[in-house]
């Protein structure tokens, strides 16, 4: 029979073997993060010094210099200024096109190199990550690979030879990316991967053998076209594979779902096709590289319609994205550089020019935020005074307060949480209303125990009034009172059936490139745009309101001459 203290020296054992195991188990699930990791990690969060050295207007003023695309030159002050703004890191894009002479030497401009140092050196000194490039040359010259293999190559090498050389001397912090968006003229895909592949390849070896710093700088290779479809990515696995080299990084760049970046085809909302195309981004290059030690750096991000039209898309929508994408992308242990060309951070203020956008970043940097299901609340002119349901998605976090201004929402009288569920009372809402004009009447901050606020714009609202109008293909205005709705699209159909406009897959035509609304002075343009593409006869428009409603207006086309009928 066993004895009480036999009994117990095995519990002792097992306890032993459990934790041994455990811990076993536990550095399996965990492996040591990969020295290239570690330095990607500590490049987050990024900036992009878009519209500026990668500029090519050679025959604009000052010989289309770093202002030539509208932003000011460059300060030490400014890098100082992207590092206060809490970046770790920075992507200096550069065009070389056009500051190189010809061949065989392929020389560039000794004044354009030494003002490409100055910036990388300021923004050392502030302790930033620095990452420089051949940028438009991708498109510009580098593409015409196929067809003009020697001389491309001839070109590509004599450029880094002087870019490595230049910089051989400097600090790990500065890295070297190969080519930005690379693609090949009118070849296959696997002609195209084959020529990247050949690219990426001469790079490596060309920038290590250069001596000093570059025997083992970071170098940062790119997916073709910086696309992260999974032949694209494993064809850089493969790559890098037979490099065998540990101080590589990959980088691709991810404007999210085209239909939603631009509002096009019925995708005005941040919704499951949008969400799918973020997860399948960090599935595709997680599994190809940062499941093997070799880190991720997504080059450029942002949204194709912040550069097209105010309001592209949707505050809300727009915010949910970028709370989504950045909160999983983080995650995921891949480094974010936001492409701002100048549309972001204004240069000249110092200011954002969307404070939320930049608070949202932020704080998904450190995980969830909590967003509505919409930032739109509307309250129906004739409605009868009710509760209103506002939907949340609290995402793990607590509510922890609303803000009317300097008015604080008490909970009980002015709203209810039940679960995600949240209802702003009759009461609350009647006295925003009362005697309000149509239009935004509150603004209010929902605050949280994690994250960013959420802000919820209150719309007094009555049904849009169109009138009718008459103008040409180069200058058709609509007039609308829009009775404090807002747009979100318009589809557009002949009235013998078929769609109309541009982009003719869809009936839902593209916010800000076809129509554009102006709430300040109370009309919809249709552009040049929509029209290169009408034919002559009756269209009928459907405009589809935040709000709900829909409604048709038709316009008649005639050669140049437009008229408008409201229903």
């Amino acid at each position: 029979m066993r004895t009480k203290r036999s009994y117990l020296s095995v519990l002792v054992v097992v306890a032993l073997l459990m934790t041994l195991f455990s811990s076993v188990g536990s550095a399996a699930a965990s492996p040591k993060e990969s020295k290239m990791q570690s330095y990607v990690s500590a490049m987050q969060p990024g900036w992009n010094l878009g519209n500026t050295f990668d500029s090519f207007n050679t025959n604009a003023p000052n010989n289309g210099d770093e202002t030539s695309w509208g932003n000011p030159i460059v300060t030490k002050e400014f890098i100082k200024e992207i590092k206060n703004q809490g970046f770790k890191s920075i992507r200096i894009p550069i065009t070389w096109d056009g500051r190189m002479g010809s061949g065989p030497d392929y020389t560039v401009d000794p004044a354009w190199m030494d003002r490409v140092q100055q910036v990388v050196d300021w923004s050392l000194e502030e302790g930033l990550y620095v990452m420089i490039n051949v940028h438009h040359d991708a498109w510009m010259w580098l593409r015409t690979m196929p067809t003009n293999h020697d001389e491309v190559l001839a070109r590509y090498t004599a450029l880094w030879t002087q870019i490595a050389d230049r910089f051989k001397n400097h600090p790990d912090k500065l890295m070297f990316e190969s080519i930005n968006e690379p693609e090949f003229l009118n070849v296959d895909i696997t002609t195209q991967l084959e020529l990247l592949d050949e690219i990426n390849t001469t790079f490596v070896h060309l920038v290590r053998e250069s001596g000093g710093a570059n025997a083992d700088r970071p170098l940062v290779l790119p997916t073709l076209y910086c696309n992260d479809e999974k032949v694209r990515v494993d064809s850089l696995a493969s790559t890098i594979a037979k490099l065998n080299d540990p101080n590589l990084i990959t980088t691709v760049h991810f404007y999210g779902l085209w239909n939603f970046s631009i509002n096009i085809g019925g995708y005005p909302k941040f919704e499951a096709d949008t969400i799918k195309v973020v997860d399948t981004l960090i599935d595709n290059v997680t599994n190809a590289f940062v499941s093997k030690g070799i880190p991720v750096i997504v080059g450029e991000y942002g949204l194709l319609g912040w550069d097209v039209s105010e309001g592209l898309p949707e505050h809300g929508e727009m915010l949910k994205y970028i709370e989504y994408f950045t909160s999983k992308a983080v995650e995921n242990k891949l480094a974010l550089m936001l492409w701002d060309n100048g549309g972001r951070f204004d240069r000249r203020t110092l200011q954002w020019n969307d404070p939320e956008l930049y608070d949202q970043i932020m704080a998904s940097l450190k995980g969830r935020s909590s967003t509505g299901e919409s930032d739109l609340i509307f309250v129906g002119k004739d409605a009868p005074a009710q509760d209103t349901l506002v939907p949340l998605h609290l995402n793990g976090n607590k509510l922890t307060g609303i803000r009317a201004g300097d008015y604080k929402l008490k909970k009980g009288k002015d709203y209810e949480l039940n679960g995600e569920d949240l209802t702003l009372k009759a009461s609350f809402i009647a006295k925003l209303t009362e005697s309000a004009a149509l239009g935004e009447v509150a603004v209010l901050k929902a605050q949280f125990n994690k994250g960013a606020d959420w802000t919820f714009h209150v719309l007094y609202n009555d049904t849009p009034a169109f009138q009718n109008a008459e103008g040409t293909t180069a200058n058709f205005v609509i007039p609308i009172a829009f009775n404090g709705d807002r747009l979100a699209t318009m589809e557009a159909v002949y009235a013998e059936g078929g769609n109309a406009g541009p982009d003719d897959w869809t009936s839902f035509k593209a916010f800000g490139y076809t129509f554009k609304p102006s709430y300040a002075t109370n009309e919809i343009t249709l552009t040049q745009n929509f029209f290169n593409k009408v034919n002559d006869g009756t269209v009928i428009l459907k405009f589809h309101f935040w709000s709900g409603a829909i409604i048709e207006y038709t316009i008649t086309k005639n050669g140049t001459n437009i008229t408008g009928t409201a229903s």
